[in-house]
């Protein structure tokens, strides 16, 4: 078994060696197109006094170029090191070739900095490429030296030459010194990739200004969206209380009136219109507790998140399977949040995904709280498609919260959802088993 372990190490080792040469060699031929994209936009920048042309040619060329150098933080991302996008939202009634789409590109200070990133950039790309890509392929011509010689005849010096060996015997020499060479070329090329990710995160990552201008813009819309769905939520209450309560309440209030009109004159009457107004107080009692249930359900104040989760599993028409890990409570607007959250989800399962079972699992680790929510549906599951995906996301975005969404056509649909919080008390009871 140990054996089987060390092979598997071996081969993803190795594995990881070779895609970080193949990624070091794409590096190169993707420095290419820096140089272009710099002549281009160079082009661009002196064709700007010219009217028309030049206000429709500079943000077509800035725009290759942001894909350009977004494509570099996706790359440095797959190496380890994360790199945001440090741009600002495009004008609202921005067209192509107009003037706020021109001001737009030209005052982002990032503009600039993808266009001093293109030749440094390409420069540096290259030379750690080309680093990554001889070093192993120097190891494998050391491997393959005496092969070839044999293959060829021993008159034949070939790419012997590299390595300054004159005879076969010296050749077999090279065998286990292109070994070590491959072996430490496909350790290197990794960090070589890594270096290439830092050198691109130092030049293309926001500054310190930008990651706060970034962060109003984005607490200006997560506020907006809180605020919306607040109204919402205020608009729903409210209409459910006037065409619900409310009506069956003054319904209530009539045929109290009507029976003490009638008490004296017929109290048969009376006492079955007394019925009906105690049957229609028990009607407007469960309704007022549905709406109660929907503002804050008393078993997530009573049980907490694991509890309120479970329950609402076990009222569902599709199994669902829960796994629940939390040590302790939740700050209640964030557990509130949460349950909606899960709930939600839960609810597009049940009317969406056609799935014969489906899983929830929530877990507080580094703190932050994970959402998993899965189900053997028919997938096909898109946050933009109004499904109500799109009403969680700005639900976790009021808490800085995220959502992602893997739900390709033929299912299975996972739904992972994170909110940074802390536990603020122990618990003191813990449960066990699955919805």
């Amino acid at each position: 078994m140990d054996r089987v372990d060390g092979d598997e190490r071996a081969y993803a080792w190795a594995w990881r060696g070779l895609r970080a040469v193949l990624a070091g060699l794409a590096a190169v031929g993707l420095a290419v197109t820096n140089l272009v994209l710099l002549g281009v936009s160079l082009v661009a920048l002196a064709l700007v006094p010219v009217p028309f042309l030049g206000m429709a040619l500079l943000p077509w060329t800035m725009t290759l170029v942001r894909h350009r150098a977004d494509l570099e933080r996706r790359l440095a991302a797959r190496a380890g090191v994360p790199v945001s996008r440090p741009y600002r939202p495009p004008p609202a009634r921005g067209v192509p070739g107009g003037w706020r789409r021109f001001r737009w590109i030209v005052t982002d200070p990032a503009t600039w900095r993808d266009l001093a990133w293109l030749l440094p950039g390409a420069v540096v790309s290259t030379a750690l490429g080309l680093i990554s890509l001889a070093v192993p392929l120097y190891g494998v011509l050391g491997l393959t030296l005496v092969p070839v010689w044999i293959w060829l005849g021993t008159d034949w010096y070939g790419y012997g030459l590299v390595w300054s060996v004159d005879t076969v015997v010296e050749g077999l020499v090279c065998v286990p010194q292109g070994a070590a060479i491959l072996a430490g070329g496909l350790w290197l090329a990794p960090w070589l990739r890594r270096v290439d990710a830092y050198f691109t995160r130092l030049l293309l990552a926001p500054t310190k200004a930008a990651e706060l201008r970034l962060r109003v813009t984005e607490l200006t819309v997560t506020r907006a969206d809180t605020v919306d769905a607040q109204a919402a939520e205020l608009r729903r209450i409210e209409r459910d209380l006037h065409d619900g309560i409310q009506a069956r309440l003054v319904s209530l209030g009539m045929m109290i009136g009507l029976a003490d009109e009638l008490i004296d004159r017929d109290p048969s009457a009376a006492r079955e219109m007394l019925a009906e107004a105690r049957e229609s107080s028990g009607t407007a009692l469960v309704e007022l507790r549905h709406l109660v249930r929907g503002i804050h359900p008393p078993v997530l104040a009573e049980r907490g998140l694991d509890g309120a989760v479970r329950a609402l599993a076990l009222g569902l028409p599709v199994p669902i399977t829960v796994d629940v890990d939390l040590p302790g409570r939740l700050d209640t607007p964030v557990e509130s949040a949460a349950y909606f959250a899960v709930a939600e989800t839960l609810t597009n399962l049940v009317r969406h995904s056609r799935a014969r079972t489906g899983a929830a699992s929530l877990r507080h680790t580094d703190g932050t709280l994970t959402m998993v929510v899965a189900d053997d549906g028919i997938g096909g599951a898109d946050p933009g498609a109004g499904s109500g995906l799109r009403g969680i996301e700005r639900r976790l975005a009021a808490f800085d919260g995220t959502m992602t969404v893997s739900s390709p056509v033929g299912g299975p649909t996972v739904v992972t959802m994170e909110l940074p919080c802390v536990l603020s008390s122990p618990r003191t009871t813990h449960s066990f088993g699955t919805g």
